[in-house]
């Protein structure tokens, strides 16, 4: 017998919402077992602990990873959008991070002597699933607490679903302290089912390969263009703000879906933001869209030079740029102080413009 999604998947492809993939279908039935436990009641505390009855079973979890574009977060957005009135979450797990790191630190200003219980509690209480995107490790306080966290959700019966890059062995790799944390990833191995998605198809950068992925001048078509590559890349998703919290000040991507974010030129140059800022948007992000990049000139100088270093950290990282401006890289920044060195970002401009851009990055 077919299980929901798969017949779930089955119709969209009928009804040509989606395209066909071995890979992806062969994923779906992985789903199920989590989707029985959740209609199962949740169990109650108190009086059955008290009687001595069994505790209840852990839940099931996946972890679904593959290259970027291979249809993780879309499984997973489906499998969500499937669960009804069934408590869960949806969240970027960057950004989950950085909640529990905010919470803990409210938690020690109030004396508790382990903060994160109370934090994991909270998240818990109304939950019966949580649903990371793009889960991976680069911090070290994040790999310090997310053994610990994961272990008391668990314990709570809360249900997790992730998507990495990453099989679970190559989180934090080559990390500070790394021996600390493969406790954690033998609980991944063990508690959750690890799923690769094989396919060789990329579907979002089979979307952008070849496409026009910068517009000017700033019009009417130029912001249409915009709106409908972003419905492409999201399933017409408006999007939730990626916080990203940076040695006690917040960064904010004002819209961001399944690793692709979007920002007005003025939202990330206009800022007081410098490289550290940018190269954190650049890792939490696979795709950043940028509306509305003027002339750059003496009299918005500050904000050329953030422009600057923005598109250096986004060059690195090879993230996909797309994005509407007053004119062509080359006729952006044509004379003044700076103008001369801005050659060099252009030149970046252009060549992020390629149709095999990220294509050979690391995560890409």
């Amino acid at each position: 017998m077919t299980d929901e999604l798969t017949r779930l998947y089955d119709s969209k492809v009928e009804q040509g919402q989606l395209r066909p993939d071995a890979a992806q279908r062969g994923a779906l039935p992985l789903f199920q077992p989590i989707l029985d436990h959740l209609r199962r009641p949740a169990p109650k505390p108190g009086l059955m602990g008290l009687l001595g009855r069994r505790k209840p079973d852990p839940p099931p979890g996946l972890y679904l990873w593959g290259g970027v574009g291979r249809g993780k977060s879309m499984l997973m957005d489906l499998f969500v959008a499937h669960l009804g009135d069934l408590p869960n979450r949806r969240v970027h797990f960057h950004a989950f991070m950085q909640e529990i790191h905010h919470g803990m630190h409210k938690a020690r200003a109030s004396g508790v002597e382990d903060a994160l219980t109370p934090v994991a509690e909270a998240v818990a209480a109304d939950l019966r699933l949580l649903a990371f995107d793009e889960i991976q490790i680069t911090d070290i306080t994040d790999a310090m607490i997310v053994g610990r966290l994961f272990e008391k959700l668990m314990a709570a019966g809360v249900a997790i679903v992730t998507t990495s890059n990453r099989p679970p062995d190559d989180l934090y790799k080559d990390g500070l302290n790394r021996a600390l944390f493969l406790p954690f990833i033998e609980m991944l191995k063990t508690r959750m089912v690890v799923h690769e998605i094989e396919s060789e198809t990329d579907y979002r950068q089979h979307r952008l390969a070849g496409a026009q992925v910068w517009f000017s001048p700033v019009d009417a078509e130029a912001r249409n263009q915009m709106a409908r590559i972003w419905d492409e890349l999201t399933g017409h998703d408006p999007g939730q703000p990626l916080r990203l919290q940076l040695k006690g000040r917040e960064v904010v991507v004002p819209r961001s879906h399944a690793g692709v974010g979007r920002a007005g030129f003025w939202d990330l140059c206009g800022q007081p933001l410098g490289p550290g800022d940018y190269l954190a948007i650049a890792d939490a992000l696979r795709v950043l869209m940028i509306d509305d990049i003027p002339y750059l000139t003496a009299s918005n100088y500050n904000e050329a030079r953030r422009f600057v270093t923005l598109i250096d950290a986004l060059y690195e990282a090879r993230l996909r740029l797309i994005a509407s401006a007053a004119a062509a890289p080359e006729r952006l920044y044509t004379e003044g102080e700076g103008s001369f060195e801005f050659q060099r970002t252009a030149s970046r401009l252009r060549e992020m413009q390629g149709a095999d851009w990220g294509s050979q990055g690391a995560d890409l």
